[in-house]
């Protein structure tokens, strides 16, 4: 089978989006099938990949980390994508990434699946602040959804925020997955050549981009709260984003200086999953994500998350089990659950690696299933 991965960001400047897309395409390439990375070019190539890539020219867009695609100005990216004989295309963003991919899908006759990631609504207001400008985001984006072939969630909860949008058709949920993998101790040795943990002291982690729809205020809010007390703790934070230098800025007001360690952008998913083994809580209690990543590998390693109640990233925890909840996402509340999962955490982070992770070949063999499904049965609905 040949499929066509069409995604609005690429390595290194990638997001949760981004990384689900790469691990379609390297599952499956594993499993037999040849999967194509189609996004914008990023600044920078930093490493070769087990799936062939196709890259149009883009451009950057201010105050973001990624890079906007110009497929329509790119004749050489469009004389590639005609050469390919794909049998169903997959639009993991329903942007430009989703337009490229309606429109090879319309010309080849051949079935479109897009999955619905992030909350759109949310992110158009917060760029606009204009609620009609933001309602008009996903009038448009539900347009787009009712011609794909199948509409594709990560999570119940995810798919129920879809329906608010106003899309009334068919919702598949489809897993994200994370693959089991020992720690490799040459990757811990160089995580700790940029990282110092004290021994003894309770490690926080948050893994994500540095953005504050994350809740980085309320995690660090808790933070200046657990100091105020005198609780022992220490932070730390891998990922960039467009708030990098006004959330190290807060943590300086805060007092927090010798209490966090701002890593930036850690590129090599060993080191990072060495950075989950060494920590005792994932603190992610952000509204905005579906179904994040960050939980389920951090579980890989034995490491409880902390969520908020009621948020889509709560699907699949059961407080004091295999993960910890927080009843709203105040750093009052944040502060409350930390201080009660500090204890617990070593036992619930064994729960979590029992029950959380599911590997990438489990999901991508459903997700094989499917695409057969639809090209067996296809027919474009215009």
């Amino acid at each position: 089978m040949v499929i066509g991965q069409f995604c609005d960001t690429f390595p290194p400047s990638i997001d949760g989006v981004g990384r689900v897309t790469q691990s379609y395409c390297e599952t499956l390439m594993d499993m037999g099938h040849e999967a194509y990375y189609i996004a914008p070019q990023p600044t920078e190539m930093q490493a070769q990949y087990r799936f062939p890539v196709i890259l149009s020219a883009s451009m950057r867009v201010p105050g973001e980390l990624f890079r906007m695609g110009l497929p329509a100005l790119d004749l050489k990216f469009r004389k590639e994508l005609r050469s390919i004989p794909f049998d169903i295309v997959h639009a993991q963003s329903p942007f430009l990434a989703g337009a490229e991919a309606l429109e090879i899908a319309k010309k080849r006759d051949i079935p479109l699946v897009s999955t619905f990631h992030s909350k759109y609504y949310d992110d158009a207001l917060a760029k606009t602040h204009s609620k009609v400008i933001a309602s008009g985001v996903v009038q448009k984006l539900v347009k787009f959804y009712d011609r794909c072939d199948g509409v594709w969630t990560v999570n119940n909860s995810t798919a129920e925020v879809l329906h608010s949008y106003g899309f009334r058709g068919p919702i598949l949920v489809m897993e994200n997955g994370t693959n089991v993998e020992a720690l490799k101790p040459e990757a811990d040795a160089e995580l700790m050549k940029r990282v110092k943990i004290r021994k003894g002291v309770p490690v926080l982690l948050f893994v994500g981009q540095h953005n504050y729809k994350k809740n980085l205020h309320g995690i660090l809010g808790a933070c200046a709260l657990l100091k105020n007390e005198g609780r022992p703790f220490q932070l730390i934070t891998a990922g960039d984003g467009p708030d990098f230098d006004d959330i190290v800025k807060e943590a300086e007001r805060l007092g927090l200086k010798d209490s966090v360690q701002f890593l930036g952008f850690v590129s090599q998913r060993d080191q990072l999953m060495a950075l989950y083994s060494h920590s005792d809580l994932l603190v992610f209690p952000s509204l905005y994500d579906n179904a994040p990543m960050v939980l389920r590998e951090a579980a890989v390693m034995g490491t409880p998350g902390l969520v908020v109640d009621g948020s889509c990233s709560a699907e699949g925890i059961t407080n004091d089990y295999n993960g910890f909840i927080s009843p709203n996402e105040t750093p009052e509340a944040i502060r409350k659950t930390i201080e009660h999962a500090l204890p617990l955490a070593k036992d619930v982070g064994e729960h979590a690696r029992l029950t959380i992770p599911v590997s990438w070949e489990t999901i991508m063999k459903k997700v094989v299933a499917e695409y057969d499904r639809l090209i067996d049965g296809h027919s474009v609905r215009l």
